[in-house]
């Protein structure tokens, strides 16, 4: 099984992506709307707010646009932002991921609520208070006839976290493949408790809409060496499989899956519950190759996403920045790296 992004990667455009100089941008999560032009959805708090813990409190989700995938995308409108606060996703919105099926697009994201006042800049947030709001994530969804809306939330989350489970703190990162059928797999992100392993679930519904239940009372791609994580999941369906991105996350310099902290996993499966990671399971590196020639090894690249057309993937997406060091950014935005089109399948 070869890897089917690494060798296609392409230099990525120097000016492409989405940026605002005055703000954060992460996640990004791009689709081709119905007007033709491509349409990426993406988290963006103020940039005087710092980068630290703010994206749980002040962070609101975005859409921007272009007449190519590679950008650069210009700022269109916000389109979820702060509601009142008893809903669960009332204070804040982050980790946008878009699809469309059956004539309605489908926005799956994360929100979360919180009582007392609203961090500004400066403003210290204590780790207690920043774990209280990070249990409070729920996985939402928004939907919408046309990619400008308007946008209809529902209400309550689409998956609760369970009492006495591991998944029992929160449900966030949601990734979504949607079949031709309706029927809609979700792979999440959840924690036992405070500081323990992050890990992923996987849910089904008969509907993008849900109701979601469960595949399986364990998370996916369990490793006995306690060193090995892995987080951020892109799900895709191709007709015959499914197919996985994810970060290599390894702890305590234990060389990961890929070897390369922050580098893309790929792993397939037949029924989104049991995977095979690929022989080759580096699907990208932190370290880019640019269109202007010049390469550079990045602090982060989080959240990938990719464009499919056509059952093909075609750009991949992911939240970067520069600065110091991994998670001590001066500057954040969304970028895109093209991919070559695959090599046409060998017939005996």
């Amino acid at each position: 099984m070869a890897n089917p992004i690494f060798e296609r990667l392409l230099p990525a455009p120097v000016g492409g992506g989405y940026r605002e100089e005055d703000a954060f941008i992460w996640c990004g999560s791009c689709i081709r709307g119905e007007d033709g032009r491509y349409h990426l959805f993406a988290s963006r708090w103020s940039k005087e707010l710092g980068f630290g813990v703010n994206w749980l409190f002040n962070c609101e989700i975005v859409r921007a646009s272009s007449s190519t995938p590679e950008g650069p995308y210009r700022f269109e409108e916000v389109v979820l932002g702060r509601r009142e606060r008893h809903y669960f996703d009332g204070m804040n919105q982050h980790n946008p991921h878009i699809r469309y099926w059956n004539g309605t697009y489908y926005l799956y994201y994360m929100g979360t609520t919180y009582g007392g006042p609203v961090p500004g800049p400066g403003d210290h947030v204590s780790s207690e208070r920043g774990t209280e709001v990070w249990n409070n994530k729920r996985i939402g969804l928004a939907t919408s006839p046309s990619i400008a809306g308007p946008w209809t939330r529902m209400e309550q989350p689409l998956l609760e976290p369970r009492r006495g489970r591991w998944d029992c703190t929160a449900t966030t990162n949601p990734s979504v493949a949607i079949l031709a059928d309706g029927t809609t797999y979700m792979i999440y992100k959840s924690r036992e408790y405070a500081s323990s392993t992050l890990q992923l679930g996987v849910a089904v519904a008969d509907h993008p809409a849900g109701p979601f239940r469960r595949l399986s009372d364990d998370p996916i791609l369990q490793f006995s060496n306690p060193d090995l994580h892995v987080e951020d999941p892109y799900l895709w369906h191709d007709g015959q499989q499914f197919h996985l991105l994810i970060k290599d996350d390894f702890k305590n310099d234990s060389s990961g899956l890929t070897g390369e902290w922050g580098a893309g996993v790929y792993a397939t499966s037949a029924d989104c519950l049991h995977w095979t990671i690929c022989p080759e399971p580096k699907a990208y590196s932190r370290t880019v190759v640019w269109n202007d020639g010049s390469v550079k090894e990045m602090c982060n690249l989080e959240r990938p996403f990719l464009l499919i057309e056509d059952g093909v993937p075609t750009h991949l997406f992911a939240a970067t920045g520069t600065g110091e060091k991994a998670w001590h950014f001066d500057h954040t935005w969304n970028m895109v790296i093209p991919l070559a089109p695959p090599e046409p399948a060998v017939r005996d």
